[in-house]
Formats: structure tokens, C-alpha cells, sequence
């Protein structure tokens, strides 16, 4: 099992980078929070290959606690890699771990391709599921103004990968107003 891999970034393309380790390119497919963070000619990703009849995949993540969720992901019925890196590609581990303590599926139908049916049971899925070392941390629980945030900001057309980052960038003495925090992270994301 290939459990890490660090090695120069060679390409960076929207759903995969080649990372180039002893000569040798190999292709790491990963979420594009993941792509997008990564910087700098060296880089250092948690890895999971699966393996396929027609094909060896190796799946990519900058933190571990990502790498967890896609293993956990994939043990839910219906769910394989592809979905798995979608879900982590529009949701960040702590949004995936509010929709669970919180029980909100429309958190997880905002990934492409996930229905409301599809969202519950992956809800129930991962409440059984949810490894240890994921919810075992405190986390801070994002409240009905973010989420209003955030659903204005993806239906200007932002994806939730930059609204995530824009209300990340409202500053946590900001006004409790929703128009002031959605004016802020527009700020934020024409600065």
C-alpha cells in the first residue's frame, strides 16, 4: 500500500497532479481543495490507491483527516472513488462533520450529483462510521448565517471551494448581519 508519497510537482491539472519521484511521474488523482493548495515546486500528499479490474487509481489528500473520510466514504453502499473525491472536492471535513452532528443533508446535496435521498443515507452511513480521530476534535459548528452566506455566495455563481475560502476571509469580529458578511466576503473575493 502506498500510504504517502512527496516528490517534485511536475502538472496540475484540475483533477489530478503528476508529482515526480525518482524520475518518475506518477499521476495522484485528488480533490481540487487539495490541488488548489498545493504550492511550491515540493509537495507531500496522504495517499489511498485503489485498485479496479482494469486499473490502478492513486488517490490523493493534503491531510490526513481527508484521506480517513474518502476510506470511510467509500465503505458506504454506492460510493466509490469518484463520488468520494466530489464530496471532499466541495465540502471541507468539518462542513462533512457539521452535516452529520447536525443531521443536514442539504449541506451534502450540495456536492454535484448527490440527491436529498442519496445525502441521508450517506448521513446515516457516516454516523456509524465516522472514525474516531475525526469527531473526536471540537470544532466550530457553522451556524444558519453561514450557511446563508454561503448559499448566496454559490448562487452568484461562486464555486463552494472559493465561498468556503471567501467567509474564511470575514473577519471574526464582522457584523452578525447576513448582508454585511455576504458584502465582506464579496469583498474578499474581488480583493
Amino acid at each position: 500500500m502506498i500510504s504517502t508519497i512527496e516528490g517534485e510537482l511536475s502538472h496540475k491539472a484540475a483533477d489530478h497532479v503528476v508529482v515526480m519521484v525518482g524520475g518518475v511521474g506518477i499521476e495522484v488523482v485528488a480533490p481540487f481543495s487539495t490541488i488548489e493548495r498545493l504550492q511550491g515546486e515540493r509537495v507531500f500528499l496522504y495517499t489511498r490507491l485503489v485498485v479496479r479490474e482494469d486499473s490502478l487509481t492513486l488517490y490523493g489528500f493534503a491531510q490526513a483527516s481527508e484521506r480517513e473520510l474518502f476510506d470511510t466514504a467509500l465503505k458506504i453502499s454506492g460510493v466509490g472513488p469518484k463520488l468520494a473525491v466530489a464530496i471532499l472536492s466541495t465540502l471541507s471535513v468539518e462542513n462533512i462533520r457539521q452535516a452529520v452532528v447536525r443531521d443536514r443533508a442539504e449541506i451534502i446535496t450540495r456536492v454535484p450529483g448527490i440527491g436529498k435521498k442519496t445525502a441521508q443515507k450517506i448521513l446515516l452511513e457516516l454516523k456509524d462510521r465516522f472514525p474516531a480521530g475525526l469527531d473526536g476534535v471540537p470544532q466550530p459548528v457553522e451556524d444558519d448565517s453561514s450557511a446563508d452566506v454561503l448559499d448566496a455566495l454559490t448562487g452568484l455563481g461562486y464555486s463552494v471551494v472559493e465561498a468556503q475560502a471567501a467567509m474564511q476571509a470575514i473577519p471574526r469580529d464582522a457584523p452578525d448581519s447576513i448582508e454585511d458578511r455576504i458584502r465582506l466576503a464579496l469583498q474578499s473575493l474581488a480583493g
